[in-house]
C-alpha cells in the first residue's frame, strides 16, 4: 500500500508535514494506564497556560479549515476535539489500548494522530479531494458520501475512511479487538511542525516497542518526499 497527499493538497497547505509508522502485532491485551496518564498529564500543564484554541498548533489547523471553507469553531480537527473534551471531562473514553495511547499522545503534541486498520484499506491511501462519490462510514455505521472537494483519505476502492481531513476517522477501519496491522498517521501544519512530528513518531515508536514489542516501519512525508510504502 502507498500512502501519499495528492498535489493539490500539499500546494495549498505548504507547510505541511506528516509522520506514518506502519506496526504489525498490535493485540488489546497491553495495559496501557501509566503511560496513557503520562501524557495526559502533560497535556494537562500545558492547558493549565490557556485553552487550547491558541496553541500555534491548533491554530494552523483552524486556518487550514478555513481556507477550505470550513467553519473552524464547527468542524475542528481531532486534535482540538480530543483537547477540548480532556479540558472538560479530565479524561478521555477507554476505546482499545493503542488508540488509547495515540490519543493521548496526540493530546500531549496537540497534533491530530489517525489510526488505521491496515486490513480494511484497499489498495492505495491518498489525502485528496473527493469527488463526491465516495463511501464513508461512520463509527455507528450510517454510510455518508463526502462532499466533492472536501479533503479525505481514501483508498483505491473509493472509500472515504476520514471526512474533512482530519476532523473524523471512519468506523471502516476503527482499530478492533481483532486488528493487527495497523497504519498511525500524524498530520500538523505548525511552524515547528517540522521538529514536532518527527518526535511525536519517535515517541511512538517507543512505546509500541516496550507495550507490544512489535517493530515500527516510519517515514516523515514533507513536499520533497510526498509518500511512502507501507508494508501489508
Amino acid at each position: 500500500m502507498r500512502f501519499h497527499h495528492a498535489p493539490g493538497v500539499r500546494s495549498a497547505h505548504p507547510t505541511l508535514v506528516a509522520g506514518v509508522l506502519a506496526a504489525d502485532g498490535v493485540t488489546p491485551d497491553v495495559a496501557v494506564d501509566e503511560r496513557v496518564a503520562h501524557f495526559a498529564g502533560l497535556a494537562r500543564q500545558r492547558l493549565a497556560g490557556g485553552a487550547e484554541s491558541g496553541f500555534p498548533e491548533i491554530r494552523a489547523w483552524r486556518r487550514a479549515f478555513a481556507a477550505m471553507g470550513l467553519p473552524p469553531t464547527r468542524y475542528r480537527c481531532a486534535a482540538e476535539s480530543l483537547l477540548r473534551r480532556f479540558r472538560r471531562d479530565g479524561e478521555l473514553p477507554r476505546l482499545h489500548p493503542l488508540v488509547d495511547l495515540c490519543n493521548a499522545v496526540s493530546l500531549a503534541y496537540a497534533i491530530p494522530v489517525a489510526v488505521l486498520d491496515v486490513t480494511r484499506i484497499d489498495g492505495d491511501l491518498a489525502v485528496r479531494p473527493a469527488t463526491g462519490e465516495e463511501e464513508y462510514v461512520t463509527l455507528s455505521g450510517d454510510v455518508e458520501r463526502p462532499e466533492p472537494g472536501e479533503v479525505v483519505f481514501a483508498d483505491g476502492a473509493g472509500r472515504a475512511h476520514s471526512r474533512r481531513w482530519t476532523h473524523r476517522q471512519s468506523g471502516w477501519s476503527a482499530v478492533r479487538d481483532t486488528t493487527g496491522t495497523v497504519l498511525i498517521v500524524a498530520e500538523a501544519l505548525h511552524d515547528s511542525a517540522g521538529r514536532d512530528v518527527p518526535a511525536l513518531l519517535d515517541t511512538l515508536t517507543a512505546e509500541l516497542a516496550a507495550g507490544w514489542q512489535v517493530d515500527t516501519r516510519g517515514a516523515v512525508l514533507t513536499a520533497a518526499a510526498p509518500a511512502v510504502d507501507v508494508p501489508g
